[in-house]
């Protein structure tokens, strides 16, 4: 009897924890959507401010001309106008996902080494830009190259819009070079794909069956240290009806890390649901459209000449270098404004 009453006891203690968790989880949504409208409403009494400047200042240009006032009130305007293209592009982010954070996959082409290396450069890219746009990243799983680069590379990119930004990444890029790997100084060509999904952190419609998961741990890798975990700690979660596989070893314990790789589970999950989605309607439609996932969206080209271009919206960048310093948003808002 003094059993079962511990046992009802746990049972109730463990009820109560996940009853206070999902409350948690609801008040933090709700705090983040209160920030979101917050941000928005301070943008626009940013704009507001400014015009409103520039308009004290033409009435001042009318009584008396200066060319100092004059410089004044370009570059107030200048800076509205920015301000405005900033607004007008967010207000192009209204898909239901598009306010979360991004959870992103790299997968090395065939090629070796040389794809390995390009992958890490994509990877390098995308720190880069996410330092650039104020938002925050992490790193979930990692596979190194067998001499340099990297295999697959999974992380997280953290911060207001990411996932309607970074969504326009999806797919296929390739990299034209003289390869650094080649004694022979020959151009290589080399592809690396990247899937870009939206964290979910709790959406009803998915239902995950326990009995549909094969859990697996291992130790995680690292190049040493303080970080490196002494035991079993990463996890690997393959979704038997679909096949689907994520793993995460670079939290702090394996609670953590199962509870990243279920949001990477659930997440791919919605990103198959929509792609299906996606592809019922244009038959419906009768559309002869290119599906984007898993298409090759963009080049990197080095050699005989420097180019980067968008197969999808024809928008080039002769830079090359200030590309691949993560200065991409160019290429993201003109996919944004075609794509409606």
């Amino acid at each position: 009897m003094d059993s079962l009453k511990e046992k009802l006891a746990f049972l109730k203690e463990q009820s109560e924890k996940e009853e206070v968790w999902s409350d948690l989880k609801k008040s933090q949504q709700i705090s983040k959507e209160i920030a979101l409208l917050e941000n928005k409403i301070l943008e626009y009494d940013q704009v507001e401010n400014i015009l409103n400047g520039a308009e004290e200042i033409v009435e001042l240009l009318a009584l008396e001309e200066d060319e100092d006032t004059f410089n004044e009130i370009f570059s107030e305007l200048f800076k509205a106008e920015k301000q405005l293209e900033v607004l007008r592009l967010k207000t192009l982010l209204k898909g239901k996902y598009d306010s979360l954070n991004a959870l992103l996959t790299l997968h090395s082409g065939a090629g070796g080494t040389e794809a390995c290396d390009w992958t890490e450069m994509l990877y390098r890219m995308y720190i880069y830009y996410a330092e650039k746009n104020g938002y925050s990243i992490t790193e979930l799983d990692r596979l190194d190259g067998d001499e340099a680069g990297i295999k697959s590379v999974s992380f997280k990119i953290e911060g207001e819009n990411a996932y309607g930004y970074l969504k326009a990444e999806k797919g296929v890029h390739r990299l034209v070079r003289i390869s650094p790997f080649d004694a022979n100084k020959r151009r290589h060509t080399s592809f690396a794909s990247l899937e870009v999904m939206p964290e979910i952190i709790d959406d009803e419609e998915i239902k995950v069956n326990p009995e549909d998961l094969k859990i697996d741990t291992f130790r995680s890798s690292g190049a040493g240290g303080q970080h490196v975990n002494k035991t079993d700690s990463a996890i690997r979660i393959t979704h038997l009806p679909t096949g689907i596989i994520v793993a995460c070893q670079n939290e702090r314990s394996q609670t953590q890390n199962k509870e990243m790789a279920m949001r990477m589970l659930i997440s791919k999950l919605i990103e198959k649901r929509e792609s299906e989605r996606l592809e019922r309607d244009q038959s419906i439609k009768g559309e002869i459209k290119k599906i984007e996932w898993g298409s090759q969206i963009r080049s990197y080209v080095f050699c005989p000449y420097t180019l980067v271009k968008d197969h999808r919206t024809g928008f080039e960048d002769t830079n090359v270098d200030s590309v691949m310093n993560g200065n991409i948003q160019a290429f993201i808002n003109d996919y944004l404004k075609k794509s409606q």
